[in-house]
């Protein structure tokens, strides 16, 4: 038998404390209890909550998989698909909020992109396509690889920019193993990209490279690259 919010004292229940105090109010392991409901055959459902925030850090949760979740014991699949779909629906709200952002500078660039890159175990390929005021149109995956490198045609990055009358743009890539430091591949990458950008009307007007909470602009390590990018700069 599986415990159930409801057999909690009321003065500890989530539910009761999120109408009186308001949701800011809550603990991580009520808020995750609200959305998982029930326990297990032999755990609250609080004390479930408290035991999966001590196998996965809150910090990780951004990218936990399914299986993952799945895995815990006393989670299953109806438990893992209700976190994973929260935490998706977070992204989107967040990224949405995001998106009407002005982009100034390469650290603009990056914290727009830093939860879709900074964990990731697979090389990502993104663009972020911006209007004459620099103002973000979209920022979209172009490419997701292996570790060991990427494959992306400069026709999927343009055909985005193109779509959505983009007249600049920035790309970025990450490097799983944490080092931000521009190979001579990713300097080449972005040679042949702001060529292209030139020859297209979109000016690529930097290259971020993403690691584990950090990040390197080419425009700013190398600004001899974008010289003759002086339309919609920063």
């Amino acid at each position: 038998m599986s415990y159930l919010i409801k057999e909690m004292p009321i003065e500890e229940r989530p539910r009761e404390r999120f109408k009186r105090f308001g949701v800011k109010s809550l603990s991580n392991e009520e808020l995750l209890s609200i959305l998982i409901r029930t326990g297990s055959n032999s755990k609250s459902v609080k004390d479930l909550s408290i035991d999966i925030l001590k196998l996965i850090d809150i910090h990780d949760m951004a990218n936990v998989s399914y299986n993952t979740l799945k895995n815990v014991k006393g989670i299953g699949e109806v438990k893992a698909i209700t976190i994973q779909a929260a935490i998706e629906f977070g992204k989107r709200v967040h990224s949405i909020k995001e998106l009407s952002n002005c982009i100034k500078s390469g650290n603009d660039a990056y914290y727009l992109l830093k939860e879709d890159m900074d964990n990731e175990l697979q090389e990502k390929f993104m663009t972020i396509y911006l209007d004459t005021k620099n103002n973000v149109i979209m920022k979209k995956v172009i490419f997701v690889g292996t570790v060991n490198g990427s494959s992306v045609t400069a026709r999927d990055v343009f055909r985005e920019g193109v779509k959505n009358n983009a007249t600049s743009m920035i790309i970025a890539h990450n490097h799983p193993a944490g080092s931000i430091t521009p190979s001579k591949d990713d300097i080449y990458l972005t040679q042949e990209f702001i060529k292209l950008g030139r020859m297209m009307g979109i000016n690529v007007i930097d290259h971020l490279i993403i690691g584990k909470n950090n990040y390197c602009s080419i425009r700013e390590s190398n600004g001899d690259l974008f010289a003759m990018e002086k339309r919609n700069t920063f």
